[in-house]
């Protein structure tokens, strides 16, 4: 009980919400994965297996770091960030990094596939954090160094979603710092013009954009994917199609357990049900903010804000993709897509939220 005795309602009902979505995402993540999982390896438990297995993992991170003093991540901030810059860069050594659908973003340990491009997120928020905790003038032309050799290597792999992701978690953290506005302002068009031109470079980015601009242009190939998630998205309709009752699982919707499985619940549980989810993803994001206010340090401040925007951008993105409302990214739904190095660094985040809340009760 020792955990809960300098919890208030707002920091139980924080840690509820995130674990009712984990335990709705185990669910869907079978439902979306027998077929495939039978049909590819003999195991129609496969998927969850794995997802269970990353939970447990995910779910200690979580304890340990919520009674983990935050305050002492200020003097780890910079081996943290030395290793995962070095992890990064190890993703490209021969026999070391996958290679996987074209894209160089993950190291095999033999027992653990990590993606480095998750834990570069929370290493450059604690870094950006403590860093920016004291008033010191004249750092944006190193902010926007570091910043920019973080995203140049996460490019490299490449991974434009998790770059979107981490720029725009940089900028906040930078804002919320107290940062002049005007720096801030003059980074969005060179930004702009940065990303059209990566987009104009790379083949896949800019299929993808043209698939966004005209859905129709190709059914079978460019614009399959997205032309499969507004089938799912409107098969769903109201109430949905019943739990378990996706036709789209059955191999049709590419992605169906990672980036795309917002596409399968809505089939499944209609427009009311979606809502439902993004009422309790928009709680965890108010309770984030709120205890970002009321951290009792400048560091707590940023990093509270800072994990909560890295949750809110990710939650955004990937709901603005699967609706057609932007491109599509690649980037995964927090908590509830398939995968491990996302997940135990989300429930890792979170728990550094509830260590900072915690101090704040207990102050």
């Amino acid at each position: 009980m020792r955990l809960f005795s300098n919890l208030k309602r707002l920091d139980l009902l924080l840690i509820v919400s995130v674990f009712a979505l984990i335990m709705f995402g185990l669910f869907m993540i079978y439902d979306a994965s027998s077929y495939a999982a039978f049909r590819d390896f003999g195991d129609k438990y496969r998927y969850i297996k794995d997802q269970i297995f990353w939970v447990i993992i995910g779910s200690v991170a979580f304890f340990v770091v919520s009674f983990f003093d935050y305050h002492k991540f200020y003097n780890l901030a910079l081996p943290i960030l030395i290793v995962s810059i070095c992890l990064l860069g190890a993703v490209f050594v021969p026999g070391l990094g996958i290679e996987a659908l074209g894209a160089r973003r993950w190291i095999d340990f033999g027992f653990f596939v990590l993606q480095p491009s998750e834990f570069a997120k929370i290493a450059l928020i604690i870094y950006l954090s403590a860093w920016f905790s004291t008033k010191e003038k004249g750092r944006l032309v190193a902010f926007l160094l570091l910043v920019g050799l973080v995203l140049g290597l996460v490019m490299l792999q490449p991974d434009m979603g998790t770059a979107i992701v981490i720029f725009g978690v940089s900028i906040m953290i930078y804002f919320l710092s107290g940062a002049n506005i005007l720096h801030i302002l003059s980074l969005i068009p060179v930004a702009a013009f940065l990303g059209i031109i990566l987009i104009i470079i790379e083949p896949y980015r800019l299929s993808r954009l043209t698939t966004f601009l005209n859905p129709g242009q190709d059914l079978q190939a460019s614009s399959y994917h997205l032309r499969q998630i507004l089938i799912a998205l409107g098969s769903g309709g109201l109430t949905g199609v019943g739990l378990g009752n996706s036709l789209q699982k059955y191999a049709y919707l590419p992605e169906a357990t990672t980036d795309s499985i917002f596409a399968i619940m809505a089939e499944e549980i209609g427009f009311i049900g979606v809502m439902l989810v993004i009422s309790v993803f928009l709680f965890i994001i108010y309770a984030g903010f709120k205890i970002a206010m009321r951290a009792r340090d400048n560091f707590g401040k940023l990093l509270a804000g800072g994990i909560i925007t890295f949750i809110a951008v990710q939650t955004v993105v990937n709901l603005g993709a699967q609706t057609a409302l932007i491109p599509l990214t690649g980037v995964p739904l927090p908590f509830l897509s398939y995968g491990g190095s996302a997940l135990i660094v989300n429930l890792f985040s979170i728990g550094i939220l509830i260590n900072i809340s915690r101090q704040i009760h207990h102050d």
